[in-house]
């Protein structure tokens, strides 16, 4: 998804917690808006507003600048929408504007950034603090990742990725509380884009037919939709997809012969490192959880019988195997959507998609919590 408001890499609440105020109930927008402030201690140049059209941006115009640092626009709007104010071409504002004036009061001696009037830009900028925050700490464990790659220590790079997942669930739950708080504003779109689509599908899909009900003209939200439809098959709740292919022996398996367990689908291949280093965990859980009703099913995105079978000997890998040996080419991994590995989708007994994306220790929780 290619969205403005995606500003970091890679993403329950309960949703009638999001709007205090009921059903959602579209919203009439009446035209304009006025975008004014004070820049203080600001060098030589000029402010530019651009709009936000999903992928692009185009700007709107050039505002002008009092001697004293005031500056006023009227902006003639359509519908919502995300705006950008550059200020001089060295600090950024991100505004959501809708039938509230916005006052926009900055220094460049302090740093400090005063955003009054328009609730929807207040809540871009919360949103925009809790990303920068997120951001910073992310920065610090890929710093800390690549000196532990370098030293070779595989037990710290395995905390950093545990502490990175961490730091992702943790971040997607203060996005979420954010939003809790919006009372149906349009400016929850920047936030839904700090969030995976492939583990928060319900939320999502939720979040975005109320707004949709509200404000029933806006791209971005008719972007949305298009987007969640393709990922709708293989949200949590929906029956998992039938897997059939060929086992080591040349024997078709399929993966509904598991059900009745809860089966962990773990595409993976004997090439890929990350898989690799976190087979040991998985073997791990398997051994700890199989006589209560725990089975994996380890589709193999190899290329060559050989790699695919030595991995699974040095590996220590008893579980069902499957692979139709064609890369990312294979059915399987067309049905389920997967461009990168390692990916898992936990089924629970009934045959339905209970979780995705489970590894490390985030798979501990979840077999504890089942199993405990």
């Amino acid at each position: 998804m290619k969205k403005w408001i995606y500003t970091v890499l890679p993403i329950g609440v309960a949703i009638g917690l999001l709007f205090s105020c009921g059903e959602g109930e579209k919203q009439v927008f009446d035209g304009q808006v006025t975008i004014s402030g004070q820049i203080q201690n600001h060098p030589d140049g000029e402010l530019v507003l651009s709009q936000y059209d999903n992928d692009r941006i185009n700007v709107v115009d050039t505002l002008t600048v009092e001697e004293n640092g005031e500056f006023s626009y009227e902006l003639e709007l359509e519908s919502p929408n995300f705006y950008e104010l550059d200020l001089f071409g060295m600090k950024t504002v991100r505004l959501a504007l809708y039938e509230e004036d916005v006052q926009v009061n900055y220094d460049f001696e302090t740093d400090e950034l005063q955003l009054s009037g328009s609730s929807d830009s207040q809540l871009v900028v919360a949103i925009d603090s809790l990303t920068s925050v997120y951001q910073e700490a992310g920065n610090e464990l890929n710093s800390t990742f690549y000196e532990a790659m370098a030293d070779k220590d595989q037990e710290k790079i395995k905390q950093i990725q545990e502490q990175a997942m961490d730091l992702e669930l943790n971040h997607a739950e203060n996005i979420k509380a954010v939003i809790s708080d919006s009372d149906g504003s349009f400016a929850a779109l920047a936030g839904m884009g700090m969030l995976n689509p492939r583990t928060d599908f319900n939320y999502l899909d939720s979040l975005i037919t109320d707004l949709g009900e509200r404000y029933p003209d806006m791209k971005l939200i008719t972007s949305w939709k298009q987007e969640l439809d393709e990922l709708r098959a293989l949200s949590i709740g929906q029956p998992a997809p039938e897997i059939s292919l060929p086992n080591p022996e040349g024997e078709i398996v399929n993966l509904s012969d598991l059900q009745g367990k809860y089966v962990l689908v773990d595409f993976w291949a004997g090439w890929c490192k990350p898989c690799r280093d976190e087979n040991p965990n998985v073997v791990r859980l398997y051994n700890k959880y199989k006589e209560d009703g725990f089975e994996v099913f380890g589709v193999s995105l190899d290329r060559t019988r050989e790699m695919w079978l030595r991995a699974i000997e040095e590996d220590g890998l008893e579980w069902t195997q499957v692979s139709d040996l064609k890369y990312f080419n294979s059915e399987a991994a067309a049905t389920y959507q997967i461009n990168a590995i390692p990916a898992t989708y936990m089924i629970d007994p009934e045959g339905n998609i209970l979780a995705k994306d489970l590894r490390g220790r985030s798979l501990e929780r979840k077999l504890e919590e089942l199993f405990n």
